[in-house]
């Protein structure tokens, strides 16, 4: 059994002109020690994605339905007495930035110790070094000090270190990563990317990595989701989908890359951009920008326009594409007259 299933997951946000589902359908799992991504443009739904494993919905929105398992445990309909225990103790969450994550009145040690004094019984003194040891395994250089100063006197890079001590300051089984080095330079993104991979895999600690840079993913994750417009639209070992995308959206994200590009012409991009969720398209959600709505002698996919995808196997991972089901019926059916 996974250490965390996800399975049918529905968020909706209640407006007045009706409920928006966020989310649709989105299942996955999680290994103890695995590492996964979930990419996908803004708006695809990955961070509403990783709030919900925590029920941190806000109003009007709320889960609607599906199951979140973690350890055996049903956390939807938990109560918040009861979710605290998970929350931030075996499930933990870095957040996109870390100087809207740290309160700037209070001093760094100060918000470690609270964050430890809330979930255990111990004293200042003991939380205090607890907090120095975590700094010191996030290598901020002079963590001492560091204790005692306030955000504003910490570089970004430094403030992440920080954010990331304090998701492993109650030594969780669980980090849910939401794009964490968004607001760093380059070096900075490689140094922190590189610090994660090591305390996961020193802890065996669980990472869900919410980001929209394949670079990263490739380089962090073993198995990924790619989502789009509420729903996870393929999935996988994280290798196989890089090397042979199997969904058009998936190889519009991979094809757009830099590097993908030849040098001195223009970057590829996927026509179009994501639908509004109160006005989705019928059928396949990302039909509207697919190139592969027209076969190659000019007929058209009717499926594409009228039928959501269901998904389909290909090697180790999972499309939700019409044109990916075509391709697997039509290998299939010369196969069966051969074995006649």
């Amino acid at each position: 059994m996974s250490l965390l299933d996800v399975n049918h997951l529905d968020v909706r946000f209640a407006l007045r002109g009706g409920d928006v589902r966020a989310l649709r359908d989105v299942c996955f799992s999680l290994d103890r020690g695995e590492r996964l991504g979930i990419v996908g443009e803004s708006g695809a739904g990955k961070s509403v994605a990783a709030f919900s494993l925590l029920n941190l919905i806000a109003k009007p929105g709320y889960i609607a339905g599906g199951s979140i398992c973690f350890d055996g445990q049903e956390l939807i309909g938990l109560s918040d007495r009861k979710l605290r225990k998970v929350r931030g103790h075996r499930m933990s969450m870095i957040f996109q930035d870390p100087m809207m994550t740290l309160n700037p009145v209070l001093t760094i040690g100060e918000q470690m110790v609270e964050c430890l004094k809330a979930h255990r019984r111990i004293s200042t003194r003991e939380a205090r070094s607890i907090s120095l040891n975590k700094l010191q395994q996030v290598q901020i250089p002079s963590p001492e000090a560091r204790l005692d100063q306030y955000p504003h006197e910490l570089s970004g890079g430094m403030r992440q270190r920080v954010i990331i001590a304090i998701a492993l300051l109650l030594d969780p089984d669980v980090i849910i990563a939401d794009e964490p080095t968004t607001a760093l330079d380059v070096t900075i993104q490689a140094e922190i990317m590189a610090l994660l991979l090591e305390l996961c895999e020193k802890h065996n600690v669980g990472l869900i990595l919410i980001t929209h840079d394949l670079g990263v993913v490739s380089q962090v994750t073993q198995r990924m989701l790619v989502m789009y417009a509420g729903r996870v639209i393929e999935q996988g070992p994280t290798r196989e989908i890089i090397n042979d995308p199997q969904h058009p959206y998936t190889q519009g994200l991979i094809n757009a890359l830099p590097q993908m590009a030849t040098p001195g012409s223009r970057l590829n991009q996927i026509p179009g951009s994501m639908p509004s969720l109160s006005n989705l398209p019928s059928g396949c959600a990302f039909h509207p920008r697919c190139a592969f709505v027209e076969r190659a002698d000019g007929s058209r996919r009717q499926a594409c326009h009228d039928q959501v995808p269901e998904f389909v196997t290909s090697g180790n991972c999972q499309a939700a594409c019409h044109m990916v089901a075509e391709m697997i019926e039509s290998e299939r059916i010369p196969a069966e007259e051969q074995d006649r």
